[in-house]
């Protein structure tokens, strides 16, 4: 027995979840609501002497008032409720419960899936009945309840309705937010890949040289000594020609953005900073400084190219959302770490309204790109900071 009962428990629920209770209840309720009208008219005729015709007419104009809930426009069952009610009103002289169920629900239903300004309408005619029918305070007072409930469904209809829309648009800005932010970082990975590999293949391409120009000038070299040589110079042809192959496919993907494509000139390092920073200073006329402390070193060229746009992005930023403020570039040099301040005297980030921006996000993927961190937000003197900490990565091949 206990099996049986959860099994139809299990059934239920998975009915329910399934969505096919929504999808059933108007037939449902129009069934349920048909059967209980039928046994109130019956109950109503049973101490009368009506005839058997005008009861079955009775019969068939409650089934009318409540059964076109099954209906799938809800316009149609609306129409065909409200008439069928109003003429049980007049005959009657008062609806059914369930007639007047009926009403209530269509009401509801047109507001919430079909035409709100006629769902609050449908009280109107009972509105009408109620200032006007002769009949007596019975058939008045019905027809104020229906005018007085009506529109409240209708708008408690209405109300559903506009929630779940504002629900649908909601998701579907949060979805178009996360598809930009994604297509963003994918393009600007990709732009930082191709900058990396234009400095990391200068410097394969040096092995390979000089791997080849030491296996031919280099007197009384062993064979042995040449064949592993060869095999270094093979070995930075291949690297090579796997990282243009990674490459084609970085732009291709990023091919519907109106690419550019590789830049031909060397990429910049913290060398090209001063010509950065007046540059900057002479287009917006504020002030701009750069401030070094520690003792400068050659640092891995692709940490360099990060520190690089790190600060191009952070003064463009400066430029767009704190114009006129003046903005201090400071280079933090120890011995394992590079530290990177770009800070101005601007309102802050509440005001800039900089803390999401498309701008950060490549700064971020670039720092983390060479192994460093980013962090972005008020500074301690209330302007806008930036400050990256990257390893140093010395390099020796300068």
């Amino acid at each position: 027995m206990g099996t049986v009962e959860g099994g139809a428990a299990d059934w239920v629920g998975r009915w329910w979840r399934d969505g096919a209770a929504a999808r059933h209840a108007p037939a449902l309720a129009g069934a349920l609501l048909g059967v209980a009208a039928l046994a109130e008219l019956i109950v109503r005729q049973a101490g009368t002497a009506a005839l058997g015709p005008y009861v079955l007419l009775l019969c068939l104009l409650g089934l009318a008032a409540t059964a076109p809930l099954a209906l799938a426009d809800p316009v149609a069952a609306a129409a065909t409720v409200s008439a069928a009610n109003l003429l049980g009103l007049a005959a009657l002289h008062a609806p059914t419960v369930a007639g007047a169920a009926a009403q209530v629900l269509v009401a509801y239903r047109l507001g919430r899936r079909g035409w709100p300004p006629g769902a609050v309408a449908l009280g109107v005619p009972y509105l009408a009945v109620a200032l006007t029918d002769p009949a007596g305070a019975y058939v008045r007072a019905a027809a104020v309840a229906l005018a007085s409930l009506v529109p409240v469904a209708a708008g408690a209809g209405i109300a559903v309705r506009i929630q779940r829309e504002d629900a649908e648009h909601r998701a579907a800005r949060h979805a178009i937010a996360g598809t930009l932010l994604e297509h963003t970082a994918r393009g600007e990975r990709a732009r930082i890949a191709r900058e990396l590999h234009d400095v990391v293949a200068h410097h394969v391409s040096m092995i390979a040289v000089q791997a080849e120009t030491a296996r031919l000038t280099t007197p009384g070299l062993p064979t042995e000594g040449a064949r592993r040589l060869s095999a270094i110079g093979d070995t930075a042809r291949a690297a090579l020609t796997e990282m243009r192959r990674l490459l084609g496919v970085l732009r291709e993907d990023s091919r519907e953005g109106a690419d550019p494509g590789p830049q031909r000139h060397p990429q910049p390092g913290l060398r090209q900073l001063t010509d950065l920073i007046d540059e900057a200073r002479d287009a917006t006329g504020a002030g701009t400084r750069l401030i070094l402390r520690g003792s400068p070193t050659s640092l891995d060229p692709g940490v360099e190219l990060a520190a690089y746009r790190i600060v191009q992005e952070a003064l463009t930023n400066s430029r767009r959302h704190a114009p006129g403020a003046a903005v201090d570039v400071e280079l933090h040099y120890a011995d394992d770490e590079l530290r990177l301040l770009v800070r101005d005297n601007g309102a802050g980030p509440a005001a800039q309204a900089r803390t999401t921006g498309h701008g950060l996000l490549g700064m971020r993927e670039r720092a983390t790109a060479v192994g460093g961190r980013l962090y972005t937000g008020r500074s301690g003197t209330g302007g806008f900071l930036v400050e990256a900490v990257l390893p140093t990565g010395a390099s020796d091949l300068r």
